[in-house]
């Protein structure tokens, strides 16, 4: 029978939710958690994490330029910067950026390799600006 990995990488859920069985912390494993850990990287701006001034992506600074192609490079290029930088689990194929400005939102699409098995995987989110 062949050898099958199982969870190669694994977080806890910052959700904070409760494993029913074990009433531990909840745990991601695998692309959850490296999708989780994609979101928290792009939802963090500079200066937010104690002795660690440059983790981020510092992308909520970007969302109210004006809407534009520069605009879109500048959060193409933070954001493959912070994932390089930042996650190594990932080696990064594209970010895909499409203004959504009747609702005042960025639609992102990131297309990444897992480093560890060789699989392409994507993840989406979307970027508000609130008032």
């Amino acid at each position: 029978m062949p050898f099958v990995r199982k969870n190669i990488y694994k977080d806890f859920d910052v959700s904070f939710s409760f494993n029913p069985l074990t009433g531990d912390i909840g745990s991601k494993s695998d692309t959850n958690a490296i999708n989780q850990s994609i979101r928290n990287l792009i939802n963090t701006n500079f200066y937010e994490r104690p002795f660690n001034p440059t983790f981020g992506c510092n992308i909520r600074a970007l969302l109210f330029e004006p809407a534009d192609v520069i605009t879109i490079l500048d959060m193409k290029s933070a954001i493959n910067d912070a994932i390089s930088n930042h996650e190594p689990r990932v080696s990064l194929i594209d970010v895909i950026i499409q203004d959504n400005s009747e609702v005042n939102a960025y639609n992102i699409t990131i297309l990444y390799n897992i480093v560890a098995d060789n699989t392409v995987q994507e993840f989406s989110t979307v970027l508000k600006r609130l008032r």
